[in-house]
């Protein structure tokens, strides 16, 4: 019986290019067969995919939601009656079950002990990001030290320790493979000021590069005196986060990272202990216990509720809870393992496709293996005279095969840079032309250096049929000059 999981879009003949791709793939990776579950559920859950004749490759955008997801959320709005979980009357009553469900759920899902972590809901990762750099206690003898490599919600809490007079470093990533510096990392660990609050910052999967920086660094980083704020986002869509086992003192994620429905919903999971070192800048609606205009104080409650301004998403939260029901009855290994398979075969395609001179057609910009990478590729194409071709334009041409990738610089602006050769230099001269900087101008001030890259990404519901459409998709710039793209 032939795998129909390999069929995008439309049938596929017996003895196709296609179908013989697929069985030599299956045997370089033969683990690829444990995640047939995957096809099915592909199948059923997703198969709005095939309908509309679509290649989703942006996995780290945003995942994919399933039908049962929607139902089931659907089902629970029609047939309950949720009121604003503010009060104590019957139906906030049942709202209030339902958003201390959901936070019991998060913390089950991530193995966090309930006496060790509170979960906070945000509007998404950035959320709560802001959440701490606004509340960290930073003050001039404070540091704040995190990596190149880094979302800009990351570099952005940068501002609040500029604002307190706090010191920020950069731990750099060396170039091609867009790993950590371990010895430099280190050595910046060791400048921790005993005597003030020190915070270190760096992402658990790059969504840059893909790279999967050592969860390791988060207890080397606290036995010498830091807080450590772990990006989660880009690594807990196909990867386990034990919460049991590494002990970060800060976590932000977006769910709809991991199952693609509901959006507009995040958290920041945070150690008890950390949590009462942060002073909210204000007060709100729903973060108080009492507040007076004539007395003129307030009482924030203590815990999760302190840090959720005004009234949460509650319709919503019900949703994130069916979605990491729908995450464990697939299970990670199913999940890690075959996006593991494909990014390997993506990786050694990529690196195999040369002009007639011999000249690379891609530039990849991380690791070419998949040891401690996740499913996250991101490069350039170059033409046969070594000129970079214009990721927009790259990324209209997919836009016309209907294969949803990514351009830009993924707002991880420190890998950017590193990964294209940008230096301080260029870039300081740059921004002195204009006192406010559009990205056209900013493209235009570079020269003939790539303002950024395309980025490729699979996930839950990817199949071999994706990743062979998207090479089939790369071979049209073989010897083709920039100018002619």
């Amino acid at each position: 019986m032939k795998d129909m999981s390999i069929r995008a879009g439309k049938a596929i003949r017996p003895n196709s290019v296609l179908e013989e791709e697929f069985n030599a793939f299956q045997q370089r990776y033969p683990t690829y067969d444990r995640t047939r579950l995957l096809d099915e559920l592909r199948r059923t859950e997703y198969s709005r995919l095939e309908r509309q004749g679509q290649i989703y490759l942006d996995y780290t955008g945003g995942g994919l939601y399933s039908d049962h997801q929607v139902q089931s959320h659907l089902d629970l709005l029609q047939n309950n009656v949720f009121g604003n979980p503010h009060s104590t009357n019957p139906t906030s009553q049942v709202t209030t079950h339902r958003v201390e469900s959901a936070r019991r759920s998060v913390l089950s899902f991530f193995n966090a002990s309930p006496d060790e972590y509170e979960c906070i809901f945000t509007q998404n990762a950035s959320g709560a990001l802001k959440l701490v750099g606004e509340a960290y206690p930073f003050t001039p003898d404070s540091q704040y030290l995190l990596t190149f490599d880094n979302h800009n919600s990351v570099n952005g809490i940068r501002e609040f320790a500029r604002a307190r007079g706090a010191a920020i470093h950069y731990a750099p990533v060396n170039p091609p493979e867009m790993r950590i510096d371990d010895g430099k990392l280190a050595a910046l660990l060791d400048q921790a000021n005993p005597e003030a609050h020190n915070l270190f910052a760096y992402p658990a999967q790059s969504n840059f590069s893909g790279v999967q920086h050592d969860l390791a660094w988060v207890d080397r980083a606290q036995q010498k005196g830091w807080d450590v704020l772990l990006d989660a986002a880009a690594f807990a869509p196909t990867n386990p986060l034990d919460l049991s086992a590494v002990h970060p003192d800060f976590v932000c994620l977006s769910f709809y990272k991991i199952f693609g429905y509901p959006t507009g919903v995040g958290a920041l999971i945070a150690r008890r202990g950390a949590l009462a070192k942060l002073h909210r800048p204000w007060f709100a609606g729903g973060t108080i216990t009492v507040a007076s205009v004539q007395g003129d104080r307030y009482f924030l409650h203590v815990g999760a509720e302190g840090f959720e301004d005004g009234t949460l998403n509650y319709l919503t939260l019900p949703a994130v809870e069916i979605g990491l029901e729908h995450i464990q009855r697939i299970g990670y290994d199913a999940i890690h393992t075959r996006v593991a398979c494909l990014t390997g075969w993506l990786l050694e395609q990529f690196s195999g496709l040369r002009h007639s001179n011999d000249l690379p057609v891609v530039k990849i910009y991380g690791p070419l293996d998949t040891h401690m990478r996740g499913g996250t590729i991101t490069m350039n194409f170059f033409d046969p005279r070594g000129h970079f071709v214009d990721h927009l334009r790259v990324e209209d041409r997919a836009n016309q095969k209907q294969i949803s990738i990514r351009t830009g610089c993924f707002c991880n602006p420190g890998g950017g840079e590193l990964a294209l050769g940008l230096t301080a230099g260029e870039l300081q001269t740059c921004f002195s032309l204009k006192s406010r900087m559009e990205f056209q101008d900013f493209q235009r001030c570079i020269d003939d250096k790539s303002t950024g890259a395309v980025r490729v990404s699979v996930g839950l519901v990817s199949n071999f049929a994706d990743v062979y459409h998207l090479i089939d998709f790369a071979r049209q710039f073989i010897d083709k000059n920039s100018d002619e793209v």
